[in-house]
């Protein structure tokens, strides 16, 4: 017979599927946010908007983990344009 799965990872999957409506990780202890930062990665759910929520929590294992992945954020040019030039 097949064990249930803990609340624990429930918790985690539930924070994987809902992760862009959280604006906030700060709070969670090291070694869940490290759990989830990596299904995260196995999940292909890491953008812009979610590495930045990883990093504003300054833990350090999981910067550690975002520079030893070699993970960074994807500088897009903005060209200035002209739009409220009059003729």
């Amino acid at each position: 017979m097949r064990t249930p799965p803990s609340l624990l990872s429930l918790t985690i999957d539930s924070a994987l599927f809902n992760l862009s409506s959280i604006s906030d990780l700060s709070t969670l202890p090291e070694h869940i946010l490290i759990d989830l930062f990596l299904k995260t990665l196995r999940a292909g759910k890491l953008n812009e908007k979610v590495l930045k929520l990883f990093k504003e929590t300054g833990k350090d294992e999981i910067l550690s983990l975002i520079q030893a992945l070699n993970i960074r954020h994807t500088l897009t040019p903005v060209f200035p344009t002209r739009c409220s030039e009059r003729f």
